[in-house]
């Protein structure tokens, strides 16, 4: 076996090399994730220009440093004298205004803008930068070849083998990236990740694959030292189980058939006394047999006993029943202290029975008996059809005949031809062409050209969106056939798919991290404030969500009711928690919510009133600002450095309601232009409390619900601001541009902007219907086309 082993990792270096060269660093480590452009406001100001908004901002804050005369760090701002210079320096202009919202500029002691200048230039430049001739030439971007995440690895192997456990439990967390963590650019390769990937590749090929089908008997061995016992026991020179007082080391063991088995037991007596250990064995409390046991460390005994079993889970157990201490017997040959040491216990069985049916993961890969004549030919059958479903394309014959190498490695070392298909699997499954997304040009081309994606490339890209999964045999069809470029069938094929069980994917790995309700694991309401808030609420929270999310994409209906909607699903728990009657047991069901109610949508659902609020108490700034990034995707600048926080202190609290703290707090200049916008927002759902709970006072102090956004529009209440909020653009656009995001794993450009405003139109077209969302992002350019690699972006 070790012959076996080695070759296979010589053979599996040489693999891994062959795939992997001549691939940049670029591709497959992190790049720094730059910040998100095209954020739109709530409503935007007047027109602003180059001449009258920003030079005047520029010359009075940048020329001293960054002019014809003192261009520091190679900077002359100096050089732009309108508005058509920004469109032809766009690099130059992301960095400006990435310092000036980051506040890294002016530098310390250098005069500073107002608040209300800063972001009056951060407006400008980003309206600069996101125009763009959307009759040009095509510019889709490119994706960074990037690995399966955890979820996509485990679904992987889930649909490419039906084995049904999650390997990937243990592989590092997955690094995030404009809020979601199938982001090329950032999904990196650490060693211990490769680690991982050859350990869980060895894993899912031995539960998938019976090694020896032939074998009619199973022989497991248990080490005593892992056995609990109900004896005085300790381990014995770190490799087995002393038992130095009365009593038995067990197990619960599966026995997989009634039949006959072995059962045996390596062991020997400190021996003492007129007699020897004698030891018991024992079944489902039963003894089987009484055995003497004279033998000594230095030559260890092997003890069987043979039984007729019953199928099942049985307690399995070898018991010491002789013990024997005696220090001052007259005989000094009869002094001492007997003990039992057991070093393993064997289970052989059932014998001469028929081996049990093979299992489905099993036949999936090797359907049928191989037949010795014939083995390579059958070999190369089953590898063809395995790796062009776990690389996702059509392979090539110089990539199975290096795959055939590992059966050769196997014969030679006489194992089974099934041990041989485990081998060459585990090379396929710790390949870069398993375990990353491959998109990269088969040959070089001419740069400064986009290219439609092959079929077998929609294919994944439409399955790793929606399912987060390999395609399935239609889709592997529908590809082969060359099909996937036709618009009716990409249509079909996404209202097929949405109403697949598979969909549950874009629910728990999309709307999971768009709503960020991940958090809730996290999430420590104070227990004292708090004591209601417990692991079963916490469960309802978030189930209440994702049930309201697979409801709206299974149904096809408006996307605006994520803003509102007049039902939502609730348990009994969650029921009470909402001071809803009628609602009985642990599972959940659609309830109608009444006008007025000041429930509905995500934004009054427990989980996101939760992750938004502070231990003890709400927070209308979190919950402001998380509508304003989640929601409508104008997320607010970093608050200044010395912004400071709430009074806390006992008599801040008795002498003013919390929205009269937050009020004096967003008096100061530097806070009020951020806090104007966030704010507002937040009050409207200062009715619910800390774990979003209705309520009415504020403390001692009844709750004002009420606000002015900037664009001067007032509400009283959430229902009255989600009536704005479905009336606008923003929130469409926001979920246009986040879902882009996450189904093509990058985060958008400038560029993009055309693509995003075709989807809102058809959309709003289209009564914002959630197929219409999924449909136009699969049939953009961005989705079905890519960049020529060597391109710049």
């Amino acid at each position: 076996m070790f012959l076996r082993m080695n070759r296979f990792w010589q053979l599996l270096a040489g693999l891994v090399f062959e795939c992997w060269f001549g691939l940049s660093p670029r591709a497959i480590g992190a790049a720094d994730v730059a910040s998100q452009t095209a954020k739109t406001e709530i409503k935007a100001s007047d027109p602003l220009t180059f001449a009258k908004d920003l030079k005047p901002l520029l010359s009075e804050y940048c020329f001293n440093c960054h002019s014809k005369e003192k261009p520091k760090a190679g900077l002359n701002l100096e050089r732009f004298k309108d508005d058509t210079i920004i469109m032809q320096d766009r690099k130059t202009w992301q960095m400006v205004m990435e310092m000036i919202e980051s506040r890294e500029m002016p530098p310390e002691k250098k005069p500073k803008p107002t608040e209300e200048q800063r972001q009056s230039m951060i407006h400008f430049i980003e309206a600069e930068l996101a125009k763009l001739d959307c009759n040009g030439p095509v510019n889709p971007g490119k994706v960074t070849l990037r690995r399966l995440n955890r979820t996509e690895y485990n679904n992987t192997i889930r649909d490419l083998l039906g084995i049904n456990f999650k390997p990937a439990a243990d592989f590092p967390s997955d690094e995030v990236g404009y809020g979601f963590d199938n982001i090329g650019d950032v999904l990196s390769l650490p060693p211990i990740l490769m680690e991982k990937y050859l350990a869980a590749a060895e894993q899912i090929v031995t539960k998938a694959i019976v090694a020896n089908p032939a074998a009619q008997t199973l022989i497991k061995r248990i080490e005593a030292e892992t056995l609990p016992s109900t004896a005085n026991g300790s381990t014995f020179e770190d490799r087995a189980l002393s038992l130095d007082t009365e009593g038995e080391a067990y197990t619960e063991f599966e026995f997989p058939q009634k039949g006959e088995y072995i059962i045996r037991a390596r062991a020997f007596g400190q021996q003492a006394g007129p007699d020897p250990a004698r030891m018991s064995v024992r079944v489902a409390g039963k003894e089987l047999s009484v055995i003497d046991v004279p033998a000594i460390e230095s030559a260890p005994g092997i003890y069987e006993v043979r039984a007729p079993l019953e199928l099942g889970k049985q307690r399995l157990a070898v018991a010491y029943i002789n013990n024997y201490n005696v220090s001052d017997h007259p005989d000094p040959k009869l002094r001492g202290d007997r003990n039992l040491v057991v070093d393993y216990i064997e289970v052989e069985g059932p014998l001469g029975a028929e081996p049990p049916p093979l299992p489905e993961t099993h036949t999936r890969v090797i359907p049928r008996k191989p037949v010795p004549a014939t083995q390579h030919e059958y070999a190369k059958e089953i590898l063809q059809k395995f790796a062009k479903r776990a690389y996702r394309r059509p392979v090539l014959d110089e990539e199975i005949e290096r795959l055939l190498r590992f059966i050769e490695i196997v014969k030679m070392d006489k194992g089974t031809f099934e041990e041989g298909i485990q081998l060459a699997i585990q090379a396929i499954l710790t390949s870069p062409h398993f375990l990353f997304r491959w998109e990269l040009d088969p040959t070089p081309e001419k740069s400064g050209t986009a290219r439609t994606l092959t079929n077998h490339e929609i294919a994944s890209r439409l399955s790793y969106f929606l399912w987060s999964s390999m395609p399935d045999d239609e889709l592997f069809s529908l590809a082969e056939q060359k099909l996937l470029t036709q618009q009716e069938t990409l249509e079909a094929q996404i209202k097929r798919m949405l109403q697949d069980p598979n969909a549950k994917a874009l629910v728990e790995s999309f709307a999971s991290q768009w709503l960020t309700i991940r958090n809730l694991e996290i999430a420590q309401p104070d227990p004292d404030l708090f004591p209601e808030f417990d692991e079963n609420l916490k469960t309802a929270m978030r189930k209440e969500t994702e049930l309201f999310f697979e409801a709206v994409m299974r149904e096809d209906r408006s996307v605006l009711e994520f803003l509102d909607a007049n039902f939502t699903f609730l348990n009994e728990r969650l029921a009470r928690h909402y001071e809803i009657e009628g609602i009985k047991g642990e599972q959940f069901q659609r309830v109608s919510l009444n006008k007025g109610s000041g429930r509905g949508g995500i934004l009054t659902q427990a989980s996101i009133l939760t992750i938004t609020s502070n231990p003890t108490r709400t927070s209308p700034v979190s919950r402001g600002k998380w509508i304003l990034e989640q929601i409508l995707g104008t997320p607010p600048p970093p608050p200044p450095p010395d912004a400071g926080e709430l009074e806390e202190s006992q008599q801040a609290l008795d002498s003013a309601s919390l929205r009269q703290r937050v009020e004096m707090h967003r008096a100061k200049p530097e806070c009020a232009v951020c806090h104007s916008k966030m704010d507002p927002i937040g009050f409207a759902f200062e009715n619910f409390d800390a774990i979003g709970r209705w309520r009415s006072l504020d403390g001692k102090f009844p709750v004002d619900p009420s606000g002015t956004l900037p664009s001067g529009q007032s509400f009283n209440g959430p229902d009255e601001l989600k009536a704005i909020l479905k009336s606008q653009e923003t929130f469409v656009r926001s979920l246009s541009e986040k879902m882009l995001t996450f189904a093509l794993g990058r985060g958008l450009e400038y560029y993009d902007k055309c693509a995003v405003d075709e989807i809102v139109k058809t959309l709003v077209k289209n009564d914002y219907k959630f197929s219409t969302l999924v449909s136009e992002i699969v049939t953009s350019e961005p989705f079905l086309m890519r960049k020529k690699e060597g391109d710049t972006p």
